[in-house]
């Protein structure tokens, strides 16, 4: 082929490859967040990748081609079907299609994939992988208490413990209800929401610019403000730092009142289960981005602390959260169906394991590498294999034409424990080599000159070919 016309084999901008290790890792991960759910009586389900583009509504722009947030195409009857953007969209679908065939409240938990067309950058990538719960027609605010308990314990059952992480819960309702008590207008609603989203990140002096005149970032862009005056701003950082439920924030406000109620309930719920403080609270900064939520919303934040690339200390923030959102399976049916829900980041809350050590690493051993040293005889090989797997233990022959050193280099990047070398005068004798390239590497280590390791056959040692399985078993440990 000519040079000129090969493809550059690279992978697409922002997407990555992912390897074995992190494979299992997350598995095992996934395994025991599945566990909880699965304790608390949540069934699963799966939707596919691909909806309707129609079916993800109002949170995608109207345009023409509708590919700005999310990746679109046309199918043969020219409807527009796009990649699922989240794990709840699709299962308000699923709902609306099969609520009669479906229990109620129907408790559900998935697992899988979204795609988001968004402009990548460090650690924020175009796909990744969500871990949602929802219970979908219950309006009780015991179902968004359980959803939290069942964060907190999932966070612990993770390895997690009491003190390093928190459950935080606030809602839409009382939000609302502040901007109506303080005659916060509707055009610049969503710029107070976002700012007092910012808190954590900026501090109250940072935030009182974002709610007053605009704020000025350390790279010169300015972000408008939404111009409150002073007796707004100091009420909005007194409600956003508040640390209990005030009813004087959203006094006369009857959606504020009953968001206020529904948070009083949770309250009451923690207490009586044993969550105390330190795994779940109120929090009025708490304001979640998608602008379905219409009642309670939670946020789970890693309080384990780390450093970053310059050295400096960082907190790992959130790693999951949700809330209620009773307007979206209303979309389909025009009536008022109830839920509530909770998504996990899994890459987010994965690297966060990872990196403070209570990721539990995969237990899978490399396989044990069968060297070809006669090609005549790979059915004597392949039979060895055979012999090994049936003893569970991993194994593979190899199957390419190089030659031993060839061979040994691949088991040597396979992680291989073992080889089992059979050249012809082996065969002769009815035996076999086994040589254990974990130990060779630590004898090699403590070699000093090359003479002393021509004198040693590291680690390797010759046992009757009818005792393969009992010393290959030996030599790993088992």
């Amino acid at each position: 082929m000519n040079k000129d016309l090969r493809p550059k084999a690279r992978v697409a901008k922002g997407f990555r490859d992912v390897g074995p290790d992190e494979i299992r890792g997350l598995r095992t991960m996934l395994a025991t967040i599945q566990r909880v759910y699965e304790d608390y009586g949540f069934e699963p389900v799966e939707q596919p990748f691909v909806e309707y583009t129609e079916a993800l509504g109002k949170f995608l722009p109207d345009q023409d081609r509708p590919n700005a947030g999310v990746f679109s195409f046309q199918d043969d009857d020219e409807q527009w079907l796009s990649l699922r953007y989240d794990l709840t969209a699709p299962l308000a679908r699923y709902v609306a299609e099969n609520q009669q065939s479906l229990p109620t409240p129907y408790r559900s938990y998935r697992q899988g994939w979204v795609f988001r067309n968004e402009k990548p950058g460090p650690g924020r990538f175009r796909q990744f992988m969500q871990f949602d719960a929802d219970t979908v027609g219950s309006a009780s605010p015991a179902a968004d208490a359980e959803v939290c308990m069942m964060a907190a314990d999932t966070m612990e059952a993770l390895g997690i413990p009491r003190g390093q992480y928190v459950m935080k819960f606030n809602s839409r309702k009382l939000l609302d209800g502040f901007t109506e008590t303080y005659k916060i207008g509707e055009d610049v609603k969503l710029t107070w929401l976002r700012a007092l989203d910012k808190l954590d990140r900026l501090g109250k002096d940072g935030v009182a610019l974002l709610l007053g005149p605009g704020r000025k970032d350390e790279s010169g862009d300015f972000t408008k403000g939404a111009g409150l005056s002073d007796s707004q701003i100091e009420a909005s950082l007194a409600f956003a730092t508040a640390t209990t439920l005030d009813p004087q924030f959203v006094s006369g406000s009857a959606s504020g009142e009953e968001g206020l109620r529904d948070l009083q309930a949770m309250e009451t719920l923690f207490a009586a289960s044993g969550y105390g403080k330190d795994r779940v609270r109120y929090d009025s900064s708490v304001v979640r981005g998608l602008e379905y939520y219409t009642g309670p919303v939670f946020e789970c934040e890693l309080l384990m602390e780390t450093k970053d690339e310059d050295g400096r200390t960082v907190r790992f923030g959130s790693v999951g959260g949700g809330g209620r959102y009773d307007d979206l399976v209303a979309r389909f049916t025009g009536q008022k169906v109830p839920a509530t829900g909770f998504s996990i980041g899994v890459s987010r809350l994965y690297s966060a394991l990872k990196l403070v050590g209570k990721a539990q690493e995969s237990n899978v051993l490399s396989p044990v590498v069968v060297l070809v040293m006669d090609k005549d005889r790979q059915a004597d090989y392949w039979r060895m294999v055979m012999a090994l797997r049936g003893a569970g233990i991993r194994a593979e022959m190899y199957v390419g034409t190089a030659g031993m050193k060839a061979q040994m280099k691949y088991a040597d990047k396979r992680s291989a424990p073992l080889v089992v070398i059979q050249g012809g005068d082996e065969k002769a004798r009815g035996e076999l080599q086994i040589k254990d390239l974990r130990l060779g590497s630590e004898l090699a280590a403590n070699i000093a000159s090359r003479e002393e390791y021509a004198a040693q056959r590291l680690a390797q040692f010759s046992v009757p070919e009818s005792e393969l399985v009992a010393a290959v078993k030996q030599a790993l440990g088992n």
